[in-house]
């Protein structure tokens, strides 16, 4: 049977940043402003967004030879970035075929209410927040930033990369909260109420693992098959602190 699939892939979503610190403190303090001074994709890891990563490197590390990553995909953030190549500190360099910064995998595009917190983007644009409540996340695309919906347009070419030039092979994909929820979606076919109530259950924890697997019975092809969903045992098991600090702003949950 010609497989057109990775036999596996991981989702990663990056260690704890120092964006997700400094946003909570603004929200906690009701602030209306996330006091950070680096663009977006400057924001570098954490202290404990650093052991997160090394706690899932060694979870890595610890899979068999023939069971770890050898194509590394990540968003060139520097958080995510950071990311990967702490998880790829503990693997066979030897057997990576590919790594790459891909800007498809870059974090969702806030636009105009970028560094702004709920009550910021209340207090200053206030038709925004009202739309943004009506429209709702999955198709609300702030002034000069992204929906979901363009999300998930720039995956699916990624989707379309990896079954062309990585088919059988191991894939680990290193982005952010938005970036995991849309190929979620993609992947197991997803509609908007099912992945929006996926995301109301929960925010996606720094540094957890969502796997899927290259089922041959599956379909008349073959499928992929969820394997892991948001799992934190290799930060657990080393008691390194699990945290699911937001990357934007929480309202229009729905």
């Amino acid at each position: 049977m010609d497989q057109k699939w990775p036999q596996e892939i991981w989702l990663v979503r990056h260690g704890q940043s120092a964006g997700n610190v400094a946003r909570d403190a603004a929200e906690a303090a009701a602030g209306l402003l996330i006091d950070i001074a680096e663009r977006d994709v400057d924001v570098p890891l954490s202290e404990l967004g650093v052991r997160q990563s090394q706690a899932l490197s060694s979870w890595f590390a610890a899979l068999p030879p023939d069971g770890q990553p050898n194509v590394v995909l990540h968003s060139p953030y520097v958080r995510a970035a950071e990311t990967a190549n702490i998880l790829m500190q503990r693997l066979n360099r030897d057997e990576l075929l590919a790594v790459h910064a891909d800007e498809r995998l870059r974090e969702k595009e806030f636009g105009i209410l970028d560094r702004l917190t709920v009550r910021g983007i209340a207090e200053k644009y206030p038709e925004l927040h009202e739309q943004r409540h009506h429209v709702g996340k999955f198709y609300f695309r702030p002034p000069g930033g992204e929906s979901w919906c363009d999300v998930i347009l720039r995956l699916r070419s990624v989707l379309d990369t990896m079954t062309r030039e990585y088919p059988r092979e191991r894939v680990l994909i290193v982005a952010h909260q938005v970036i995991v929820n849309c190929f979620r979606y993609l992947i197991e076919r997803m509609d908007e109420a099912t992945i929006l109530e996926q995301d109301r259950a929960g925010d996606v924890p720094n540094c957890s693992v969502t796997s899927y697997a290259f089922d041959p019975t599956l379909g008349k092809r073959g499928k992929l098959a969820v394997r892991l969903v948001n799992f934190v045992a290799p930060l657990e098991a080393t008691g390194t602190p699990v945290t699911v600090a937001k990357d934007q702003p929480t309202a229009a949950k729905a």
